[in-house]
């Protein structure tokens, strides 16, 4: 798959990200937060991978965050972050019925984030895409098909990049909603380590 400079930077950006969180895990396997941006990281990295990649690093995020909320159950940043990654493994997934099963955790986990900061737009708004997917089976199964068919053309082609189809404004609609799903957990894992005062990759 080839990968845009912009690309390229997250995916550096990322998995600095979770070495570093891999690293500080080894010492302390009990900070709730540190698991938290693992599991954001590896969420964000999963983007990048053909779909059995893809599937094994979102699981992969799902084991942290769980981690990170045995530790803290009310940690709503965790529960936000779990929600995503419920939601992005949904359209991985053949089976409708598995994955309809995905976006009902899904809504669960942006529920009580947004129980635990009612304040919060952002996770109110994750939970409102969330249940229209899981209330709208055929927009569910249309959106499903075709990023299963931008993963299979990935798969099949390693010279060039794969477009998401544009034929209806329906279609770009889809395509925004997933990709803003995403985007918001990579913009929250990089708050995140600002905050930890984590140094940036060493510059290739």
């Amino acid at each position: 798959m080839e990968f845009g400079q912009n690309d390229f930077e997250r995916v550096v950006f990322f998995e600095h990200a979770r070495k570093i969180a891999e690293e500080n895990y080894a010492k302390n396997p009990l900070d709730a937060e540190n698991l938290t941006r693992w599991g954001g990281a590896l969420l964000e990295l999963s983007q990048f991978q053909n779909t059995t990649g893809s599937v094994t690093m979102i699981k992969e995020a799902i084991t942290r965050l769980d981690e990170a909320l045995e530790l803290n159950p009310k940690k709503h940043e965790a529960l936000w972050c779990l929600g995503n990654a419920h939601t992005s493994h949904a359209f991985l997934i053949a089976d409708h019925e598995m994955s309809k099963s995905f976006f009902t955790k899904a809504a669960q986990c942006f529920q009580k984030a947004a129980d635990e900061e009612p304040g919060n737009d952002l996770y109110r708004k994750s939970l409102e895409v969330t249940m229209k997917f899981s209330q709208a089976p055929d927009l569910q199964l249309e959106l499903q098909r075709q990023v299963m068919s931008q993963q299979g053309a990935s798969e099949g082609s390693s010279t060039s990049t794969v477009k998401p189809s544009k034929k209806t404004k329906n279609s770009e609609l889809k395509y925004d909603i997933c990709g803003w799903i995403i985007l918001v957990v990579g913009v929250a894992v990089w708050v995140g380590m600002a905050k930890s005062h984590v140094p940036p990759p060493p510059p290739m």
